[in-house]
């Protein structure tokens, strides 16, 4: 039987697949929340944690030899490149801004990829607009209410290679708190003149540096 050494969302993703479940399905199985793997569609070359790798080990030892099979398959298409499925990944990223602060979250996994604070992001459904996708997973995420004041643009992300639509976002009301403790370690507002102290300033969208810079000059 092949072993897999080091489980990533591509991989979690290609087992999933071959065991032919849907995220909820697949979320039970492994006892997490849907949304964590929805991300680890959004962020397949994010190294899942430890107690995450010793569960995908299990799952995989108890999966029939077809689904094994079709596992390496599976991964073998998704590591020779992204296809049009792939391609079509959008994430929907909410730079929600409040009196000189700006809205961050810690990824629990994120560490060995590369990002640890970010802003809160979501993964758009089909038939779903990105900007409510944005509203929808601060709350979730965070407690915040937001809406959108603007669409700062898209670029595929220098880290993950996820397609990303970016979104100015003002606060309405709520605490912060870390509402999702299975995808975060914490949820805060940073000082925007601080901003690049938790995320390195060539990971940041021009435009959302420029946006957050445009608003700080802003009068109250």
């Amino acid at each position: 039987m092949d072993v897999v050494d080091r489980w990533t969302g591509r991989h979690a993703c290609a087992l999933q697949a071959a065991l032919r479940m849907t995220h909820d399905e697949f979320a039970e199985s492994l006892g997490v929340a849907r949304r964590t793997v929805a991300a680890w569609h959004g962020r397949p070359a994010v190294v899942l944690r430890s107690d995450m790798q010793r569960a995908l080990d299990t799952a995989y030892e108890r999966a029939p030899a077809t689904a094994r099979a079709r596992f390496m398959q599976h991964l073998g298409r998704l590591q020779r490149g992204p296809g049009k499925q792939e391609q079509a990944l959008t994430v929907a990223i909410a730079v929600v801004v409040k009196d000189g602060h700006v809205l961050l979250v810690c990824r629990r996994d994120a560490e060995t990829a590369g990002i640890t604070w970010q802003f809160v992001a979501g993964v758009v459904k089909p038939g779903v607009a990105p900007e409510i996708i944005a509203v929808r997973e601060t709350f979730a995420e965070t407690g915040v209410h937001c809406s959108v004041r603007t669409h700062l643009g898209s670029r595929l992300h220098p880290v993950t290679g996820v397609h990303c639509d970016y979104y100015l976002c003002d606060y309405l009301a709520g605490d912060v708190e870390n509402r999702d403790p299975e995808e975060n370690v914490s949820a805060i507002w940073a000082l925007q003149t601080a901003l690049t102290r938790f995320i390195p300033p060539e990971q940041i969208y021009a435009p959302v540096l420029d946006a957050i810079e445009e608003n700080h000059e802003r009068p109250a």
